[in-house]
């Protein structure tokens, strides 16, 4: 963890300087970061909707209800 990759601070350094800011810097980071995060997942929801519905399309999916969904997956 401790490596420098492509030029970039390490995880610790940067952990150290996020504690050296003032706690306002400190708070507006972490939402800016768990905006950036839920974006990401939006992305890769939206992505993973796309691809079932042209799998969907293809003919490789069949539709299926919640339950038997379940049953597939708990078994």
């Amino acid at each position: 963890m401790g490596e420098y990759i492509h030029g970039m601070k390490s995880y610790g350094q940067v952990v150290d300087s996020i504690e050296a800011l003032p706690d306002e810097q400190q708070e507006s980071l972490v939402t800016l970061l768990q905006h950036r995060l839920a974006e990401r997942r939006r992305e890769a929801l939206v992505k993973s909707v796309r691809e079932s519905r042209k799998e969907f399309k293809s003919g490789k999916l069949r539709p299926a209800s919640p339950a038997v969904i379940m049953r597939r997956i708990l078994a």
